[in-house]
């Protein structure tokens, strides 16, 4: 469950002021004050073989709204970031924090054609919930995407976005450049607050519903967000054993660029085994966030 902590007079709305931070993680924010100057790219190929007969288990009823390999890969990113709460920090005016939520942005098609609008989604896992992340996430997204595409409906993050495009160039350059040094000191207006997408967690881009293949995407330095998730197309990888020899697998790649800053190499290659461990053991995702586990 979540741990109570004092609060200090540097916290944010958004974010928790981190105290006794180690001479370099002081520093680097002075040197290198640019999110996007501070990116570091990985590459993860991960077989899914686990979490298709996980899918086919989860639809074998034939819900109307069908689990997907995006649910399952955004739960075990949200379960390994609760475990690793470094992945959930972020610096903002030269000063690190630890964010108040785990959530996650993400860009929906209101239909898959050339001239379809987008629709800016943001999900925020419930921690104390015992409903377990892959059930949070899959009712979230149906939910809204249905919303988008069936109902044609938008949310707050777009509407917002329609407000701000029917301002004048010249007063939008001033009112964006008021609203970032105000975001920069966590005094950004309450009516943007929720419908802000780059103050994720994680924005996420699932590139292989589309049929598109990328390894990067860059951070921004608006915002807070530290970490960029793109997850590939599925298909046929070669994995190989310590003897050499070759198994072709169902995989797909997972392309992340995060903030170097909030964390080093070490804490970032254990976060993606984590990650791992729980795509090779997907079961582990229908326990609620804080349920513990064995780690083989």
């Amino acid at each position: 469950m979540e741990n109570q902590r004092k609060p200090h007079r540097k916290d944010r709305y958004d974010g928790y002021y981190l105290q006794n931070q180690d001479a370099m993680h002081v520093i680097m924010p002075y040197l290198m004050p640019n999110r996007t100057d501070n990116e570091a790219v990985m590459k993860e190929t991960v077989d899914m073989t686990a979490v298709l007969e996980y899918l086919d288990k989860k639809n074998a009823d034939n819900p109307r709204y069908k689990y997907t390999m995006m649910h399952v890969i955004m739960a075990a990113i949200a379960k390994a970031i609760y475990l690793r709460p470094k992945m959930n920090y972020f610096i903002a005016d030269y000063k690190m924090y630890e964010r108040k939520d785990i959530s996650f942005s993400f860009v929906a098609k209101n239909q898959m054609s050339d001239h379809a609008g987008e629709t800016l989604l943001i999900f925020r896992l419930d921690r104390e919930s015992q409903v377990s992340p892959v059930e949070q996430i899959h009712d979230f997204v149906c939910g809204e995407v249905f919303k988008v595409r069936s109902e044609n409906k938008s949310n707050g993050t777009t509407d917002l976005l329609n407000v701000f495009e029917k301002i004048p160039g010249w007063v939008l350059k001033l009112v964006i450049k008021t609203l970032t040094r105000m975001n920069d000191k966590g005094r950004l207006p309450k009516f943007v607050r929720p419908f802000d997408p780059y103050a994720s967690t994680v924005f996420l881009s699932n590139l292989g519903s589309i049929k598109l293949t990328a390894d990067y995407h860059h951070l921004a330095n608006w915002g807070t967000n530290s970490i960029f998730v793109i997850i590939g197309e599925l298909g046929n990888k070669a994995f190989y054993d310590n003897d050499g020899n070759v198994t072709v697998k169902k995989a797909l790649d997972l392309g992340i660029t995060v903030d170097e800053r909030i964390a080093d190499g070490y804490y970032f290659s254990k976060t993606i085994r984590l990650v791992r461990h729980f795509l090779a053991n997907p079961q582990l995702l229908d326990e609620p966030v804080y349920a513990p586990f064995d780690m083989e």
